[in-house]
């Protein structure tokens, strides 16, 4: 079965069909869903999807886009959803220099940021790093805090081969989703095909990023099997190979999925 590692069915694209989309996923092969929170709000709503449906489990945690939502309470109230049996990860987590571009942003961002990470730590659960034009300084901070002692992915992965062997030497995981088969692709196929088949997540960040051939159209997990095959195209192995070393991947990062 394929282990999802990454969606937003939470997110308002799917309010009208949410029910039905989502008890369709193992019929279509999807075993194991993780709804990743973004802001205190997203977590909520993560965390009653995690409620609802069995093969469904949540990521907590704050975007670097909305850490407006965090203080000192929210944070507390983010920690103690942490120690509940569905909980699998911190995330999603990390810096976005994309759309925030004012230093004091920034500097607000990484704070969060390491906030969290020590957060993981101190609870014991993996992370789900998203970073955006922030390269130097996410592998800056992950080094200043030793995130070599906290596992994770990085999630949709953007930058260079060089840059994603460095995350694996600190024991990270690459987040792969439908960007892969874009044409245009070309860092990140050159990724996939310089790491090792046993350092790959599939995910789909949907409703975002649909591969081809549905591109510009809400995504969802059941177009995994899209990223599979241009996965095995490029690392010239079987389809049911890349499914079965992901989905072993993704059980050994998420140790708390049934």
């Amino acid at each position: 079965m394929i282990f999802e590692t990454h969606a937003h069915y939470d997110d308002e694209c799917f309010t009208e069909d949410q029910d039905a989309l989502i008890k369709s996923m193992p019929e279509k092969g999807i075993g194991r869903i993780i709804n990743v929170g973004s802001s205190i709000e997203s977590t909520k709503t993560t965390l009653e999807l995690a409620k609802k449906y069995d093969y469904v489990y949540a990521a907590v945690g704050v975007h670097p886009s909305d850490i407006d939502g965090l203080n000192e309470d929210t944070f507390a109230w983010l920690k103690e959803q942490t120690a509940w049996e569905k909980t699998v990860a911190i995330g999603e987590i990390g810096l976005d220099y994309y759309w925030d571009k004012e230093p004091e942003v920034q500097e607000r961002q990484r704070e969060w940021f390491r906030r969290q990470m020590e957060l993981a730590r101190e609870v014991n659960l993996p992370v789900i790093i998203h970073s955006r034009d922030a390269a130097e300084d996410t592998m800056r901070l992950m080094k200043e805090i030793h995130a070599q002692e906290i596992p994770g992915v990085i999630h949709c992965y953007s930058y260079s081969k060089e840059m994603a062997q460095e995350f694996i030497k600190m024991g990270y995981y690459i987040g792969v989703g439908g960007v892969v088969t874009f044409k245009n692709a070309k860092k990140l196929k050159e990724t996939v095909e310089a790491i090792p088949l046993e350092r790959i997540l599939l995910e789909t960040d949907c409703p975002y990023m649909a591969p081809e051939p549905h591109r510009g159209t809400r995504n969802d997990s059941s177009n995994i099997p899209y990223v599979i095959a241009k996965i095995a195209e490029l690392k010239q192995v079987s389809e049911a190979e890349v499914e079965r070393v992901t989905e072993q991947n993704a059980r050994t990062l998420f140790r708390k999925v049934r």
